[in-house]
């Protein structure tokens, strides 16, 4: 995926009723994909960028977005350990 990019940003919510972060990633050739986070992934992602709206991870490398989806899964994977 090189040169995916945040083009888009909304929080919506989960069929339990808990916020998640919508992000759309933008590729060099135009195509999109449309990627959830939940609200650990994404409190992290926020984190990582070292800001604190959902507005302001536009233009954020599609890496930062695989790296809070791997913090996320791997708090499951330590506690099944």
């Amino acid at each position: 995926m090189p040169g995916a990019t945040v083009s888009q940003v909304r929080i919506a919510a989960a069929h339990d009723g808990e916020a998640e972060l919508l992000v759309t990633l933008m590729f060099a050739n135009g195509g999109q994909s449309l990627v959830t986070l939940d609200e650990f992934a994404a409190r992290t992602l926020l984190s990582s960028c070292g800001v604190s709206a959902a507005e302001q991870l536009i233009g954020v490398g599609w890496e930062k977005v695989r790296d809070a989806l791997i913090a996320s899964s791997s708090r499951f994977a330590e506690k099944a350990a």
